[in-house]
């Protein structure tokens, strides 16, 4: 007699700690020592530096002031970027469903594998034994009927750990946690609720559709509360084309002058562009984000009249941005800078400009593109960038 399965089918699977789990891996020596990779912002902490209260994208100093006898090490992205595609080469294995959601986690939909692989927590735990041997790194997985729960449980089990949420227990497993562990609750909705007394996520399923939506507006109040009830009907896209392209600079503690600042908003643009090129295709919205001196963020936006792929077109909406929040800066600092670029479409798929339209990728856009290819990234640079840092350029999933 056929039992239907309680669990899944969902997985969420996301590395833990990787950039400092790689550095782990891959010395010895290093292997439960707490282990911070990057010097002046950390890009990434293990468990043991973790303990001490260090957390990533913070300041360095203030990292070793927290854990000052951490091991820094410098980042290694090709390293990094090897062991991703070792990882989701495992992933592709275990099933042809994988939603990759950075180069580190994704979704796995392993629901039409009971009678060849057995059910979701057989696999789950297979999937882990299977990346810790190929591959060498220790790897969490989610086992639940949504996404949502899927990536709450994942987070729940870490580090190096399996939690399955089988169906009949998912309310149980869910209402008692953190209000914070639902997506959207950032810092201020979290003080909002907080301060009225919703801490748990239990606290906000009683409060009801009508008191959340007036104290968080429509789309946040039944967005989130459509998560406390475990409603979550997003599908499974594997091999979904990104729906944007980012790329960030932290800026560390100490003011920087207005040349510097355009020279890495022209590095980060320049960046997106080649990627955007390389990808075949286009984008109609810029957008900038800002953290500043005393942790505030803030998000400006700009859809331009034409989808291009232009470097100068893109780096014009980014001036223009980056200029409007000059006053803020000037008063609050700069910590870190970001731009996305978004809104895209395939490039066959509309219409871009004439060949001597503004839209249209220019000639240095071209040649520059065709030399990188030939000759890397690193031998041929625009010559405003000439002899400057331009930062590091983190792994990614394909675009």
């Amino acid at each position: 007699m056929f039992v239907p399965t309680i669990e899944g089918p969902i997985l969420h699977a996301d590395l833990d700690s990787f950039y400092a789990s790689v550095e782990q891996r891959d010395d010895p020596a290093l292997r439960g020592r707490p282990v911070l990779v990057g010097g002046g912002v950390v890009l990434a902490a293990s468990y043991e530096a973790k303990a001490f209260g260090v957390r990533t994208a913070m300041n360095g100093r203030q990292a070793r002031t927290l854990c000052p006898h951490a091991v820094v090490v410098p980042p290694r992205m090709s390293a990094y970027a090897e062991a991703s595609k070792a990882v989701f080469s495992v992933f592709e294995r275990t099933t042809p469903l994988v939603e990759g959601l950075s180069i580190d986690e994704a979704f796995l939909d392993v629901g039409g594998l009971a009678k060849i692989a057995g059910s979701p927590s057989q696999i789950a735990a297979r999937l882990r034994a299977d990346v810790l041997a190929r591959v060498g790194l220790p790897i969490t997985v989610g086992v639940a009927r949504t996404k949502f729960l899927a990536k709450v449980a994942s987070a729940v089990a870490k580090p190096d750990g399996l939690l399955v949420v089988p169906h009949d227990g998912e309310l149980a497993f869910l209402h008692p946690l953190p209000v914070e562990r639902l997506w959207g609750v950032g810092k201020v909705t979290s003080r909002k609720l907080r301060d009225r007394g919703i801490v748990t996520v239990r606290d906000l399923a009683e409060l009801g559709e009508r008191e959340l939506v007036s104290m968080l507006g429509r789309a946040s109040g039944k967005h989130l509360l459509a998560l406390a009830l475990n409603h979550d009907p997003r599908p499974m896209r594997p091999g979904r084309r990104r729906r944007s392209i980012g790329a960030q600079r932290a800026l560390g503690g100490r003011p920087r002058s207005p040349a510097e600042l355009d020279a890495i908003l022209i590095s980060l643009v320049d960046r997106l562009a080649r990627r955007l090129r390389a990808a075949h295709r286009v984008c109609r919205t810029v957008t900038l984000r800002m953290r500043f001196g005393d942790f505030t963020r803030a998000t400006r936006s700009r859809t331009l009249t034409q989808p291009t792929t232009h470097t100068e077109t893109i780096l014009a909406a980014a001036r223009s941005l980056l200029g409007a929040a000059r006053p803020s800066i000037d008063d609050k600092g700069l910590t870190l800078i970001g731009f996305a670029l978004s809104n895209l479409d395939d490039e066959g798929s509309v219409q871009l400009a004439l060949p001597f339209g503004e839209d249209t990728p220019g000639a240095l856009d071209t040649a520059l593109d065709t030399l990188r290819d030939r000759y890397g990234t690193k031998a041929v640079t625009r010559g405003t960038l000439l002899g400057r840092d331009e930062g590091i350029a983190v792994p990614h999933l394909p675009d």
